[in-house]
């Protein structure tokens, strides 16, 4: 068996896409932005084509609310789920995952799945009725949420808002009941765009493993996005992952340097410091922009990474954890 063969063989997890937006004509960028089609070979990072070439099973997609959106984030987030819904309900090779036995059907069955995650917890509201929104979206298909995007909410103060080390704010009275919630619904908490102490509180509450769905090694990128080798450790310990992230500006400062050996940098640091059991992917395609540097421009590029740890030396056992194994583990831990 070759490289693509064995890259085609494995259950390929992507844990982070912005790409929902893009099918609604939504650019923060681009005002002049339309409407794209998933089914087609498009614009933008990420479509079902695209997807398929890659060999993903299945692919997390985002329901992000950028700062302008914020005072109408509930009924946004709304929208952008029913968006995903239709794309499911069209039948057309991409189907909705609510637990493990979906994203190992769709494998079988040649076709993707994909799960379901709120980026911003401000999408369920505050104190009063937040809990009640954050199971009404479970009901619908959420999976997992990260606790904040990067400006304070309810939940918790993001990075946004804190240099290193981190100013005064973590994880809210309110927040530690949505984790909870969270936890007992079976919905994966997402670390990622936390502040250094919001995420230190969050571990003193967790249960389940925790997983920062798109975040890199701070000791390679000085970003305070990415993580301290503490930190990963401290996922490590919960039993959960960091998905090693595709934007530049989480790669190398300079622009010109980011590059795909850069990005396979971060994953082998990850690996040489938590081990080959709590690292995965989490690409944030649609999420970034050229200006900052492009490793990987779309999904079909994926078995680049493959090859690439194949050629470092790592076992096959070890590739197919990486590339999506450790996403199912703690999958199945969570939302079973």
């Amino acid at each position: 068996m070759d490289n693509l063969e064995f890259h085609r063989s494995l259950t390929i997890v992507d844990g982070h896409c912005d790409t929902v937006l893009d099918l609604l004509g939504i650019s923060f960028t681009d005002k002049s932005m339309t409407k794209r089609d998933f089914f087609q070979r498009g614009r933008g990072h990420l479509d079902l084509p695209r997807l398929m070439e890659g060999g993903v099973s299945c692919q997390v997609m985002a329901l992000f609310t950028d700062d302008e959106l914020v005072p109408v984030a509930k009924a946004h987030t709304w929208r952008l789920l029913e968006t995903v819904e239709e794309l499911w309900a069209a039948k057309k090779g991409f189907v909705p995952a609510l637990r493990v036995a979906d994203i190992e059907a769709a494998k079988k069955n040649g076709q993707v799945a994909g799960l379901l995650s709120i980026e911003g917890g401000e999408a369920i509201g505050g104190e009063k009725g937040g809990l009640d929104e954050l199971r009404a979206f479970h009901t619908r298909g959420l999976r997992l949420m990260g606790l904040t995007w990067s400006r304070p909410n309810p939940i918790a103060m993001g990075v946004s808002d804190s240099a290193i080390p981190q100013a005064p704010g973590g994880l809210t009275p309110f927040g530690k009941k949505v984790l909870k919630e969270m936890e007992r619904l079976g919905i994966v908490v997402d670390v990622s765009h936390l502040c250094d102490q919001s995420f230190e509180e969050v571990l003193a509450v967790a249960e389940q493993p925790l997983i920062a769905s798109h975040s890199n090694s701070r000791a390679l990128c000085p970003n305070r996005r990415n993580l301290t080798d503490a930190m990963a450790e401290k996922i490590a310990a919960t039993g959960g992952l960091i998905g090693v992230t595709f934007p530049g500006v989480f790669i190398d400062p300079v622009p010109a340097k980011v590059s795909k050996e850069g990005l396979f940098a971060h994953l082998e640091h990850l690996v040489s410091v938590v081990g080959p059991d709590h690292v995965g992917l989490g690409s944030d395609f649609d999420g970034f922009t050229a200006p900052y540097g492009v490793a990987f421009s779309s999904p079909s590029e994926l078995p680049w990474i493959t090859g690439r740890l194949l050629e470092a030396g790592h076992s096959r056992e070890d590739v197919a954890k990486i590339m999506g194994g450790n996403w199912m583990r703690v999958l199945g831990k969570v939302i079973g």
